[in-house]
This record gives structure tokens, C-alpha cells and sequence, in this order.
């Protein structure tokens, strides 16, 4: 294998394991959170690091490996033998930078293990991890965050592995015990709790004590030397990356993924640059009541439907329409107010749909629009399965609370005042 040139900056690749099974949260790695599947995050946050050369997938699952390559990832098929629940991420990293090396013929210098399961992993932090091993001098690198909390455990499951363990585990997981404790902990525990970083019966205040620091779970970086020597994640010295403890969060059950979706609006809108722009965006889809309406409807004494639409929103298609972007109006309502709205703005329509989610990904599948570059733009509950399919779900100002709260973006427009035109002035800026 060649060798680069001393001035050649260094080969720094991001490993991120993404099998397809999941038992705690089935296809777990393509969930959507802020409307984008975890995979591609995780994949988008590395290739917007400063030090990253390349992005690579490993997985064993065709769903997952498209939704990598979509968002800019090599992809490595794992081996069966890697991909069943006893493989260790370690092994698949081992395989995919080799892999990676005889594709390209490159030797990597340092390499990194992103888990996807933590979905607010920011590009700060890749960089930090990488910076500590390739500019830092680090043999390995993780990223942690700040903890104040006082541990404790229960003394019951200790006097258990008491019995279980007795080839010298056990000294060792005692000793992060305070040293009033280690003399009885090794013997029959008495039941009950004890302080693991601090000793109960001295509550030190939170300056006082020493800084813990709280492993992420969301990436590591390793000498690649090194790590092909020990086959393991931590050898030499080990540099703590902090990083926010808001964003801490691995989706390892339903719950996790629930609050992670909830949690995105606000963090990933805390993001410079949270707004799409041009370069984000193939298609628009549009809701029609109460996203290019006002949801009021007016009836006359013959039963038929009057609505309100906006000016400024016609206006706003009629530039995305010129800019090339794919349009559609989706709606569950049959009625011909939308059907004669769709022609008036010539676009197509989709309405009287059960299940706006199915036609929206047939409807992607049809035009060649890759879901994670479409945005959707909704403001009621029958909106979030579509939310789950697109990677911008935008909620327009006024939507309920939980499709504002599952929204990448809130308009500040209402819808039928202009929410469509708001929307167009993201995507188009100075040129609308």
C-alpha cells in the first residue's frame, strides 16, 4: 500500500455501524427525527466536520445503506457474522476501514466510531474527537459531558455478583466504591443503597466535588495504529471531549426515540442555519386547509364550500415553480376548492387521501425525489406521518402544539396569511 507524502494531511475516516436489526426500536436507524432518518444525522454531522476525509456506513441492510448513500456516505456491506446482536462495533469498524483502504487505496491515520442512535451529535463534536488524536497528540478521544449527579447502587446486586463473580471482577468494580465501603462490599452486602462517587454521609456541595464526566455514547476517535493493535476503542492516553449535556441523548427504546423527536425542534432549530435553503430542497409538498387556508370554511344555503387563500402564496409558488423545484398539493379533503386551487397555481394534487403518508412516498418514488429532500408543510395531526417520511417537516404558525413540537421549522406566518410565501423566501432568499 502506498504511502502519502509527509505534508499530506491526514486520512481521518468516520465509521458509523448501522445494522438493520433492532429489537428495542424496530429499523431503528432510520428513524426519523426532525423529519431526517438517524443514519443520515449521524452521516451529515461527520461530512460537515473540518477534519473528516471521508464518511463511511457499515450495515448489512439495503433501506439503510440508500439512506446513507442519499446523505453522502460510503457504504460497506457488513458480513453476516458482524451483524448479529453479539457483534461488537469495534469489529464492524475494524472491517469498514479496511475495506475502505482497499477501495481507495489509502492508509487511514485515525479513526472514528459515530454511533447514530445519538441523533443531536453536532459536527463540533466529530471535530473534537478527531482534533484530540490527529492535532492533540491523543491515542484515543471521546466525547462527555459535564455531570453533577451523586450515583448510587443497590447493594443487594452487588452481594449477587458477590457469588458470580470470583476471578477478581468483582475487586474491581468495587473499588469505584468509597473506601469506607470496599472493606464489606466483597463480603454479603447488607441490603439497601450506597453511594458510588460520593460517601452518603457526606453530601460535599456540587463546587466542592471533584468534575465527573459522563460518557455520550456518541463518538470516539482512535489512533488507527494503534486501535488495529488493540482491537478496542480505549488504549494510551484518552482525551475527554466535552461537549453539551442538552444534547445527550441514545435512543435505545420508544421512549428515547419520542423524546428525541420532541426535543428536535428546539435544538436542531438552535442551529445556525436551521432554515432550508435552495441547496436542501428538490420538492415541496403542501397540506391545503389550514396550511394555505385559514382552516375556516364559509357554507352557503346551497351547501357549497367557500375558503381564503392568500395572494403572497401564489406569488411564493410561482417562484418555486420557476426555480425548478417539484411541487404537489396533498390533501385529505376531497373537494373541488382544491382541485380548482391546484389548477389556479398549476400544480399537481393529490386529495381525498386516507393515508397521505403511502401516497407521498409513492408520489417521491414516481418523481425521483429522494424523501430526505422534500419539504412538507402541514399544521394538524393527520400531517405527522408525512412528517416522519420527509427530511423538512415545516409547521406553519397556529398548527397544534405536537406538529409544531415534531416540526423541523415553524413558520411565523399563519397559514392563509402568507405561510407559503415565508416558506419560499427560505428557500429562494433575495432572488424571490
Amino acid at each position: 500500500m502506498p504511502h502519502r507524502p509527509p505534508a499530506s494531511p491526514p486520512v481521518v475516516v468516520a465509521v458509523i455501524p448501522a445494522r438493520g436489526g433492532s429489537k428495542g426500536v424496530p429499523a431503528k436507524n432510520l428513524a426519523a427525527v426532525g423529519g431526517v432518518p438517524l443514519v443520515a444525522r449521524a452521516v451529515r454531522a461527520c461530512r460537515a466536520a473540518r477534519l473528516i476525509t471521508d464518511v463511511v456506513v457499515s450495515t448489512d441492510d439495503s433501506g439503510i445503506a440508500a439512506a446513507a448513500r442519499g446523505a453522502g456516505a460510503v457504504v460497506v456491506r457488513r458480513p453476516g457474522d458482524l451483524a448479529g446482536d453479539t457483534a461488537t462495533s469495534e469489529a464492524a469498524v475494524r472491517h469498514a476501514m479496511d475495506a475502505y483502504e482497499a477501495e481507495c487505496a489509502v492508509r487511514v491515520d485515525a479513526v472514528l466510531l459515530v454511533q447514530c442512535t445519538s441523533p443531536f451529535l453536532t459536527p463540533e463534536d466529530v471535530d473534537g474527537v478527531a482534533a484530540a488524536v490527529v492535532e492533540g497528540g491523543a491515542d484515543t478521544a471521546l466525547t462527555v459531558a459535564p455531570f453533577h449527579g451523586f450515583v448510587w447502587r443497590d447493594a443487594d446486586t452487588m452481594a449477587e455478583a458477590a457469588g458470580a463473580l470470583e476471578d477478581g471482577t468483582l475487586e474491581a468494580a468495587v473499588d469505584a466504591a468509597p473506601a469506607a465501603r470496599r472493606a464489606t462490599a466483597t463480603a454479603v452486602a447488607p441490603s439497601g443503597g450506597y453511594g458510588v462517587n460520593h460517601d452518603k454521609s457526606f453530601r460535599p456541595r456540587r463546587q466542592d466535588r471533584p468534575q465527573d464526566l459522563l460518557e455520550t455514547g456518541a463518538a470516539y476517535a482512535m489512533d488507527a495504529t494503534g486501535f488495529r493493535a488493540v482491537g478496542h476503542r480505549f488504549f494510551g492516553r484518552t482525551e475527554p471531549v466535552r461537549t453539551d449535556p442538552a444534547r445527550v441523548l441514545e435512543i435505545d427504546d420508544p421512549h428515547d426515540l419520542a423524546r428525541a423527536r420532541a426535543l428536535a425542534p428546539l435544538l436542531d432549530g438552535a442551529t445556525p442555519g436551521a432554515l432550508p435553503g435552495a441547496d436542501d430542497i428538490d420538492a415541496v409538498v403542501l397540506d391545503f386547509d389550514g396550511t394555505q387556508t385559514d382552516d375556516r370554511v364559509l357554507i352557503d344555503a346551497d351547501g357549497r364550500e367557500f375558503v381564503s387563500v392568500h395572494r403572497g402564496d401564489g406569488l411564493g409558488i410561482a417562484a418555486l415553480r420557476k426555480a425548478g423545484l417539484k411541487l404537489l398539493i396533498l390533501s385529505s379533503e376531497q373537494n373541488p376548492v382544491v382541485a380548482a386551487r391546484a389548477r389556479k397555481l398549476r400544480i399537481p394534487v393529490l386529495h381525498g387521501i386516507d393515508r397521505k403518508d403511502l401516497a407521498l412516498k409513492q408520489w417521491c418514488e414516481e418523481s425521483g425525489v429522494a424523501p430526505e429532500r422534500v419539504l412538507y408543510v402541514g399544521n394538524d395531526v393527520n400531517d405527522l406521518p408525512c412528517f416522519d417520511v420527509v427530511g423538512w417537516p415545516v409547521a406553519v404558525a397556529g398548527a397544534h402544539d405536537v406538529v409544531r413540537g415534531a416540526a423541523r421549522a415553524v413558520t411565523a406566518t399563519p397559514g392563509g396569511s402568507g405561510a407559503v410565501r415565508e416558506i419560499a423566501s427560505w428557500l429562494l432568499g433575495p432572488s424571490l
